[in-house]
């Protein structure tokens, strides 16, 4: 399935059903007057956050969305039955906006949370509304009013509690496929991954929680250079970030520095979220490799913070590190303390250490 995540529809409402000009006409009741119903409702288009979508896919195909229109008023008074409202699937973390303003409508983060995006038409009176001392006989209704439209913008946001960032061929993909059951495309060559990859990793408790690779940050990717620009916005509704970076590249502080620029350009304070800091790829060097222990205390230097030593591939080192997120993600207590025994506090909340 692609992976879309904007999209640009209309929405337009139902139109309110007229009313109706009609009389009571019966044997042996002369002068029945007026029984014209009113119009029905139109109906309404309300946008629905639906925890099993995780793509806007749909809207590719369907561009226009319209509610139902109200029915024509009837006679003996009867009010015309309303158009059927028109509910409309989004992924949760979908943001709306006014596609002509920019204003934000609403932003469905909760499943089975609704936004009522245009509102129907309201109906027309028939002309049993119109009957007065002086008119005893309106021979006039009205029309149905118009449903509202409007051109939405719908951006979505991933919902994930971690997100896995680093540069092209850290080796994101390999760590969410050894942590999950999620299968992304793995090979030994940059931008392997076009989307963002969710996988669900479970808890000791059981409980699930998401975690997203976000591909294609390079540098200049705030400017849209690489794939960062688009997958950007997905880094900032995550509570943790999972910072890889490739202890066997060229220049791995490099590496790390670079992506820090990326977030603190694109958006200041994600540079100040919690980090897990790791070297990944650690199978590929001898555990004897003086190299290890040096870059490590320069990585140190630079993020402020303990560096994991892990292998996707391996799996060697994962347990440490999945304590620390665990830890990091549970921490709601001033005073309690992490698997190491390190103060969980909020002086220490943006730089992580082991």
């Amino acid at each position: 399935m692609q992976f879309i995540d904007q999209a640009e529809i209309e929405v337009i409402a139902g139109n309110g059903g007229d009313g109706m000009v009609s009389f009571r006409r019966e044997k042996y009741v002369p002068a029945g007057g007026p029984n014209g119903g009113n119009g029905g409702w139109g109906g309404d288009v309300i946008l629905k956050a639906n925890p099993n979508l995780q793509t806007l896919l749909d809207f590719r195909y369907q561009r226009i969305i319209k509610g139902e229109d109200g029915t024509k008023g009837g006679i003996k008074d009867m009010t015309g039955p309303s158009g059927d409202d028109r509910t409309i699937e989004v992924p949760c973390g979908t943001m709306i906006f006014d596609a002509d303003t920019g204003e934000l409508i609403g932003d469905l983060t909760e499943p089975d949370e609704t936004l009522l995006v245009v509102k129907g038409g309201k109906g027309g009176l028939g002309n049993a509304a119109f009957l007065t001392n002086s008119n005893r006989a309106p021979e006039r209704s009205q029309p149905g009013q118009e449903g509202e439209q409007r051109k939405l913008r719908l951006e979505l946001k991933l919902l994930a509690e971690v997100g896995i960032i680093g540069l092209p061929n850290a080796g994101k993909s390999t760590l969410i496929s050894a942590l999950s059951s999620a299968r992304p495309k793995v090979a030994d060559y940059p931008f392997t991954t076009l989307v963002p990859n969710l996988g669900v990793v479970r808890k000791p408790s059981g409980d699930g929680t998401v975690f997203a690779d976000i591909p294609g940050l390079v540098e200049g990717a705030h400017m849209g250079i690489g794939l960062g620009h688009d997958f950007l916005r997905h880094v900032e509704r995550t509570r943790v970030l999972l910072h890889l970076v490739d202890i066997t590249s060229e220049d791995p502080i490099a590496a790390y520095i670079t992506i820090q620029n990326e977030l603190k350009a694109y958006r200041p304070e994600l540079a100040e979220r919690p980090q897990i800091v790791a070297f990944n790829k650690l199978d590929a060097l001898d555990p004897e490799d003086p190299l290890i222990a040096e870059l490590t205390a320069q990585l140190e230097a630079e993020s402020n913070s303990s560096i994991f030593l892990i292998s996707g591939v391996s799996r060697q080192g994962l347990d440490k590190l999945m304590k620390k997120v665990w830890a990091v993600l549970d921490f709601d207590n001033e005073n309690a303390l992490d698997d190491y025994g390190i103060p969980l506090n909020h002086e220490r909340a943006t730089r992580v250490s082991a």
